[in-house]
């Protein structure tokens, strides 16, 4: 007995990843069918978010350890897919980041104060999402998967032109919600695009010892949708990568899963202790394939920045920097007790207790 399966189910994304541009900056030429590498003056601009979007990380990490912030997960070196992925996007479509996704939400246009006020302490998520089409950083692993797809559902129901774009981590795609999300998305061909940046670590776990597939991007197959490999650090790449899957779930033609390779460069959070779990050599390793430096050197050859025009990327980065700062060493106005607002709509006695006691312990204390 034959079964035949359809030749869109039964291919798996090749082994190595898709780049156009190498880490010495030449042309790394590992196309894919129906990806086209961005002009050199969209690079360019490409290249301007990322110097942003460093500088900002950088910045945030610093006001952590000064007290101004409570924590802050960086996602330095994975620049190329917060940038790259987020540019992609319509004003029309929906993105659904992480707690580690602050970078996407800089590029979404989401002000540097809204971006951090859950960092702050303050009990909401800082922004509208409807004014950016941008959904609360989801701090629970993969529960953004879920929204994102039935986000999409919705839309595609109502007719919108609207499609999702979800970030996930290689610890998330262990998680059963990113496993229903697949299903249902492919299931009923929702316009998501799944972005899985695999940065080789889910906190302190390495992927080794998360998972015995050769790739994420494998587990497309098992759920009838296409999958794809990229080289995470090559923004050409994972903007046209993530491109052409917005054009597919356009036309209709349902869900993509994208892997990007990269790396974490910085701990899981500040708290963290990286050198707990990971040697200085594998760090050193990585850093030659620095999304910035690669793409720098690329323009560069191309004739297309100079050093007069990387001065003035540097200085806008250092602008940014500074409002970041000025923004966030004034005091917060948080109010402790609003951890109790619009929990319930009518308060259990329990909570109206708790509330009390804190309202009293901080009297006292402003008293002292």
């Amino acid at each position: 007995m034959t079964i035949d399966v359809p030749t869109s189910r039964r291919a798996l994304p090749q082994l190595q990843p898709v780049s156009f541009i190498g880490a010495d900056g030449q042309p790394a030429d590992v196309p894919a069918d129906g990806l086209t590498i961005p002009s050199d003056r969209t690079l360019l601009g490409l290249y301007q978010k990322m110097v942003q979007v460093r500088r900002f990380e950088a910045q945030v990490t610093h006001l952590t350890r000064q007290g101004r912030l409570a924590t802050y997960p960086s996602a330095a070196g994975q620049e190329a897919i917060e940038v790259g992925a987020t540019t992609a996007l319509a004003p029309n479509d929906w993105l659904f980041p992480t707690y580690r996704d602050s970078a996407s939400l800089l590029t979404r246009g989401v002000p540097v104060t809204e971006i951090l006020a859950a960092f702050r302490g303050d009990w909401h998520c800082g922004f509208d999402p409807n004014e950016y089409h941008t959904s609360p950083a989801a701090t629970p692993l993969a529960t953004q998967t879920l929204h994102a797809t039935g986000f999409a559902m919705a839309a595609k129901l109502k007719g919108e032109d609207a499609c999702t774009l979800t970030f996930l981590g290689d610890g998330a795609s262990s998680e059963g919600d990113t496993h229903e999300a697949f299903n249902f998305a492919s299931v009923w061909q929702t316009p998501t695009v799944f972005v899985l940046q695999n940065n080789q670590y889910a906190i302190s776990t390495p992927l080794r010892e998360q998972s015995n597939a050769t790739m994420l991007a494998d587990r497309a197959a098992g759920y009838g949708m296409p999958g794809l490999r990229v080289d995470g650090n090559d923004i050409a790449a994972v903007f046209a990568a993530v491109t052409a899957a917005l054009e597919r779930a356009r036309n209709g033609e349902g869900p993509t899963l994208i892997e990007c390779l990269t790396y974490r460069m910085e701990s899981h959070t500040n708290s963290d202790d990286p050198t707990k779990y990971r040697d200085a050599e594998e760090v050193e390793h990585w850093k030659q394939f620095d999304p910035i430096d690669r793409l720098e050197k690329h323009l560069r050859t191309a004739g297309v920045l100079d050093d007069e025009t990387a001065a003035e990327i540097t200085a806008s980065a250092e602008e940014l920097a500074t409002s970041v700062r000025d923004a966030m060493n004034t005091e917060a106005e948080v109010d402790p007790s609003e951890l109790f607002a619009y929990v319930y709509a009518n308060p259990r006695a329990n909570l109206i207790a708790q509330q009390g006691k804190l309202e009293a312990e901080l009297a006292a204390a402003a008293q002292s």
